[in-house]
């Protein structure tokens, strides 16, 4: 596979791990139980936007990134958004602490692209980790996917996908 682009399929096979939230493990210190999320299943019957960072509290993926869609996921589920997963090389107890830090009780996944498989398949890694990119997918379908090009969030921020919707 190479990089997604618009009126493409989403790829089968896409799987992602993440530890879904639960009150009881409502603290950043509990661990709970990863599962599998199935993004080729999911993706087929929602709009679904994917966001990846290279790595959970990383100063521009903490500071800039995750918070504008936090701030603004009223207006994408009012843009008829579904689901808004981010996803990064770290594992799936990371990616769970971090949504907890950041105050997130299951409104996004936070998941693991755990050994990077996909974001590999796409030629989008920075080394061993996943790039800065977002996707959105609608039942099934590439509408939008950009790299970033440099540290920025230019095109794979909030304010990009919602031009998008």
């Amino acid at each position: 596979m190479s990089a997604l682009k618009a009126g493409d399929d989403f790829p089968e096979g896409v799987t992602f791990t993440y530890v879904p939230y639960n009150p009881e493990q409502g603290s950043v210190t509990a661990c709970g139980i990863p599962i599998k999320y199935d993004a080729s299943k999911e993706v087929k019957e929602k709009k679904v936007v994917i966001v990846s960072v290279p790595g959970a509290f990383t100063p521009t993926c903490q500071n800039t990134h995750v918070q504008g869609y936090i701030e603004k996921l009223p207006e994408l589920k009012a843009a008829g958004v579904d689901e808004v997963i981010f996803i990064s090389y770290n594992d799936a107890w990371v990616m769970s602490a971090w949504g907890k830090a950041n105050g997130v009780k299951g409104e996004i996944i936070f998941a693991s692209d755990d050994g990077t498989p996909f974001s590999t398949s796409l030629g989008w890694t920075l080394g061993a980790r996943t790039a800065r990119y977002a996707i959105l997918v609608d039942h099934g379908k590439v509408v939008y996917a950009e790299k970033e090009p440099a540290k920025d969030v230019g095109v794979s921020g909030v304010d990009a996908v919602l031009a998008k919707l």
